[in-house]
């Protein structure tokens, strides 16, 4: 007798968005947002995943409208400012004083703003708590407290 064959998107826990991490078995949600704290794309995976290996996969779904000709550039710069204590800081600077680093202040006091979003979506406590088991009625949980953030602002 044949085995049933697995519904799409099946392969177990890993395929519903759940994982091993600190705080047990649990999800991630990985977004990205505007500068009004606003989701933009959301992607749900394993509670091991860090969000490191999913920046692209987040990205991609966001729609960057063409300007003109060619690819549409984010224009993404870095904003971590350099330690004042480093070595390589001092050796660079020496008794001439060296170039300033390239770091914008301002943009720097900005770079909390997908913290606050999370916050803001973690305030559903069907987000926050998680009581989906599949991992598509989870995403469509947080889309919903998304959309809910973007009527409200």
């Amino acid at each position: 007798m044949a085995e049933p064959a697995r519904p799409a998107g099946g392969g177990g826990a890993g395929g519903e968005g759940l994982g091993r991490s600190r705080g047990g078995f649990t999800s991630k949600l990985h977004l990205s947002a505007d500068g009004r704290c606003r989701p933009l794309s959301l992607v749900v995976t394993g509670g091991q995943r860090a969000d490191c290996t999913q920046f692209q996969t987040v990205l991609a779904k966001i729609r960057v409208p063409r300007v003109g000709p060619g690819r549409p550039h984010r224009g993404i710069r870095h904003t971590i400012p350099e330690k004042s204590d480093s070595q390589a800081a001092r050796l660079r600077k020496g008794s001439r004083g060296g170039r300033p680093p390239g770091f914008d202040e301002d943009r720097y006091k900005k770079r909390n703003t997908v913290e606050r979003a999370i916050n803001r979506l973690k305030q559903s406590r069907a987000v926050a708590t998680r009581y989906d088991k599949r991992a598509y009625v989870f995403l469509g949980t947080a889309t919903t407290a998304a959309l809910l953030i973007w009527l409200r602002s």
